[in-house]
């Protein structure tokens, strides 16, 4: 059965994915957003619901001052005798685990685990549990160690032993080991995670090594290929479904112009067979969009978003920068209200501002507001927001001059006004439509028709110009003031298809 890559599409890089029966349950990272590390269910593989966050308490795990692309890196998820647990690395502060034993409850606080490396895993083997990174037993050399720990304390209950050195792609991370048939096998990610990534693979007898690499090495990339439309294939996580079939999520990215994409790193699913002990991936190890597979269920066509902010909870999908103000957010009864303060997007704080991720690239994002700015610095609207610096927005802004609808461009330290047009009271709809080339931005007085305010580029909300990037393109609403309190803006319903 034919199927379309990915299966996760936007911002949804480092997938993790584990079986527990006919269930499939996946995570993948999360950064600066709140909250943390989304979680996904299928039956079928490529039809996912997002059931939830891992991270949904700002005091289990505090984002405050939270650098771009920093937070939370490359979750795992397994489970063993009856608890699901996720660890992952927190940038600043190290690695953790949480844990659950009802996968649609809440999760617990973090116990904080005293090694050192990023893209941790944990493997369950007779009642023991390990715990590996790219940490380094050696200083000198780069490689993927593993220890014993208490899984409950997050102790070590031994030395930490260095398994493998890779093959010299660089940038050792994101090691899984898994049990299958005879032998242990160590999957690792190397080359970095830009158009180098690639997965490697080793395999030992035993559990502590010494561990041989597959000598068909890397056992997926997209490297040296620039006729694909996939790049950056790497980070992947191995499993097998209850038909005995074996597949791996790993992250890639679609490029929406020649070499760059605003979407981000995006999860796919691909078939593995196995050859003299060695798993292949795809046909030849190289990414793919359209693939065919044993599949037990059609993948469904995709489908769009709609709140209308009828209830007081947010959904899953909504996110926050960092660590959101409650207190600046107001909803149910279809509206939500947005209570503004002096806070920028560049100050690595908090702005009121909620966003989701973009479901394709070719996509409709519409918005009503009602606002009535009160003094100058007064905006609110829809954003595009890649990072701090680099997002662009239409809005509703109060200046000196008057109020004006406003479309404005930031990249880095250049800041443009792409078009500016004075509106009356009254409310305010406000459209994009997005494609792989450009941004159309569009606004409409009241029940007006919508007016074509500008086409921007797309390319200054790619990952590649940003530079360091790890996440991706989101789009919301904001409202933002200079003063110490600013107008409240209403937002009665979003839409994005």
């Amino acid at each position: 059965m034919n199927y379309i890559n990915p299966i996760l599409r936007g911002f949804h890089p480092d997938p993790s994915i584990c079986r527990v029966g006919e269930d499939y349950y996946l995570v993948t990272s999360s950064f600066e957003y709140f909250p943390g590390i989304p979680l996904y269910h299928s039956r079928d593989l490529v039809n996912w619901k997002q059931i939830g966050n891992c991270v949904d308490r700002i005091s289990q795990m505090p984002l405050s001052g939270t650098a771009d692309s920093g937070g939370i890196w490359a979750p795992t998820i397994r489970y063993n005798d009856g608890t699901f647990y996720v660890t992952a690395f927190i940038l600043g502060k190290g690695n953790f685990i949480i844990s659950t034993e009802d996968i649609n409850g809440s999760w617990s606080d973090p116990v904080w685990i005293a090694m050192d490396g990023i893209d941790p895993s944990i493997y369950f083997e007779d009642g023991r549990a390990y715990y590996c990174t790219n940490a380094r037993e050696h200083p000198d050399r780069e490689e993927i160690s593993m220890a014993e720990i208490d899984i409950r304390t997050g102790r070590l209950k031994s030395g930490i032993k260095a398994l493998w050195t890779g093959t010299g792609g660089g940038y050792m991370e994101a090691p899984h080991v898994y049990r299958i048939g005879e032998w242990y096998y160590l999957l690792t990610a190397e080359g970095g995670t830009d158009v180098n990534h690639t997965a490697t693979v080793a395999r030992s007898r035993t559990l502590w090594g010494p561990y041989e690499g597959c000598p068909d090495n890397p056992i997926l990339t997209n490297r040296n290929d620039t006729s694909r439309n996939v790049q950056c294939a790497g980070h992947g996580d191995l499993f097998q479904d209850q038909r005995g079939n074996w597949w791996m999520v790993h992250l890639g990215t679609r490029l929406s112009r020649r070499t760059m994409s605003y979407l981000g790193r995006e999860t796919f699913l691909a078939p593995v067979r196995w050859e003299d002990g060695w798993p292949v991936v795809y046909e030849h190890g190289r990414a793919l969009i359209s693939c065919d597979a044993p599949l037990w269920a059609a993948q469904q066509e995709r489908k769009g978003l709609a709140f209308d902010f009828a209830d007081k909870e947010w959904e899953p999908q909504w996110l926050f920068l960092r660590q959101p103000d409650p207190s600046m957010y107001e909803r149910g009864g279809g509206r939500l209200r947005l209570h503004p303060a002096p806070v920028s997007f560049e100050s690595l704080t908090s702005p009121a501002m909620a966003v989701v991720i973009p479901l394709d690239f070719e996509c409709r994002t519409e918005t009503r507001c009602r606002f009535e700015p009160e003094k100058a610095g007064d905006e609110a609207g829809m954003i595009l927001y890649l990072q701090s610096d680099f997002h662009y927005r239409i809005c509703k802004r109060r200046t000196d001059r008057g109020d004006f609808v406003t479309v404005e461009k930031k990249a880095e330290d250049f800041i443009q006004t792409a078009y500016e047009a004075a509106v009356e009271k009254g409310d305010i709809r406000f459209r994009i439509d997005a494609d792989k080339e450009s941004f159309h931005f569009y606004y409409a007085v009241g029940d007006g028709p919508f007016q074509f305010a500008c086409r921007v580029s797309t390319r200054f909300l790619s990952c590649e110009v940003a530079g360091r990037c790890f996440t991706g393109l989101l789009t919301g609403i904001y409202a933002l003031c200079e003063e110490k309190t600013g107008a409240a803006a209403d937002f009665y319903e979003f839409f994005m298809n």
